[in-house]
């Protein structure tokens, strides 16, 4: 009798602990790319945050918080079936929310106006708003309450597609109308990231969603990436002064570093100096005006940009609807400040592939349109496609 009662004791432990875990909420999961699940489980500004686990069945995965909509990990597959995370970030929600001692916009679902504004001053229907005033004088993603410092509304609706809601208050970080705004993120069977920006207001107002995924398909966050490829299909890209601000000019790319209509590594253009455009921005931190978009449509069939790591064989291709594409080099990596799994990014590790409007647009009317008005819907389509070669 005793040995069947030692016999039962562990099992009767397992049950009351499994029990336990259940009472008090779920059972804590480690993905594939290493996160734990239960470091995204808290309460920020009275709302639940967690991680979202997205599956294929081609061997890829893609973490999402809810906190600021944000990308964590994308599990993709090298050249030799190698699982590789190729998207920088943190691996707890509390370094994400830190804004003071680990500001940063890793992965994040970008709203109200992704890139700047300048001086942070829009005018809409004769009515002037002034917005924060969070870089360089001027109103950056939205701003320094913008929505990826909020927490979504998650609604995961199966294996591979994640929904994420937002309500924006008339006045919002400076912003007119009440805004309702969603964000579907779907991971395809052929490895693509699929995400929908979806936005309507009772006011007229701007939006420019974006998805902002620092890139390193090399799997080795703590070097340099300038050695990955990158071709944007663009003949002209709007020029910066030294606050970043676009000037209003819309250049073509002939015969500077701004080219990339044929493939070529980062490092062979990043580190010149002599152009002002790279000078003032310590790389890359531009805008390109995609030859997708024509006659004011764009065309999200077509690749307007890839990346590609000559070390993994892993190519990124870009897919979108709007106008413009920032190309941002991770020039102000390099802090010293514990990221993922510990690893401290140095500059230049990453490319940044954001889908816009062009930057500043609500003050130069010259450009595609980011205004929003009651009855209309905003909709942008960005896709990240994977494969090997």
């Amino acid at each position: 009798m005793k040995k069947n009662i030692k016999a039962f004791l562990p099992c009767a432990i397992m049950l009351a602990l499994m029990t336990a875990c259940e009472s008090s909420g779920k059972l804590s999961e480690k993905t594939q790319s290493g996160l734990l699940t239960e470091k995204f489980d808290s309460v920020i500004n009275g709302k639940k945050t967690a991680l979202y686990i997205l599956k294929n069945n081609s061997g890829m995965e893609v973490c999402i918080t809810n906190y600021g909509g944000r990308v964590v990990s994308v599990i993709v597959p090298d050249k030799k079936g190698r699982p590789t995370d190729v998207v920088l970030g943190y691996d707890n929600v509390a370094q994400y929310a830190d804004i003071k001692n680990s500001p940063s916009d890793y992965g994040s679902t970008v709203g109200r106006y992704a890139n700047r504004i300048n001086q942070g001053r829009l005018t809409i229907s004769g009515k002037t708003y002034q917005l924060p005033r969070n870089n360089f004088g001027h109103c950056l993603h939205g701003g320094t309450e913008g929505w990826m410092y909020k927490v979504y509304d998650a609604n995961q609706i199966n294996d591979s597609t994640l929904v994420l809601t937002i309500d924006s208050p008339d006045g919002d970080n400076g912003f007119p109308g009440n805004v309702k705004a969603k964000a579907t993120y779907t991971l395809t069977s052929d490895n693509s990231l699929d995400i929908v920006f979806e936005a309507v207001t009772d006011k007229e107002t701007v939006i420019n969603m974006t998805n902002h995924c620092y890139f390193n398909l090399n799997g080795e966050p703590d070097k340099e990436g300038t050695d990955m490829v990158l071709y944007i299909n663009a003949n002209h890209f709007t020029p910066s002064d030294s606050t970043y601000m676009t000037t209003g000019e819309i250049l073509p790319v002939d015969g500077t570093p701004m080219d990339f209509r044929k493939p070529h590594a980062l490092k062979e253009t990043i580190n010149d100096t002599t152009y002002l455009q790279i000078k003032n921005a310590s790389g890359y931190d531009h805008n390109w005006c995609l030859n997708t978009y024509r006659n004011g449509k764009g065309n999200d069939k077509e690749v307007c940009a890839s990346l590609y790591s000559p070390k993994t064989g892993i190519m990124l291709e870009v897919f979108t609807n709007e106008p413009g594409l920032q190309v941002y080099s991770g020039n102000f990596q390099g802090t010293g400040i514990s990221c993922k799994h510990g690893v401290k990014y140095p500059k230049h590790v990453s490319v940044c592939l954001e889908s816009q409007k062009y930057p500043d647009t609500p003050n130069k009317p010259h450009w595609p349109s980011a205004s929003l008005k009651p009855g209309d819907k905003y909709y942008s389509h960005l896709v990240y496609k994977f494969s090997t070669k």
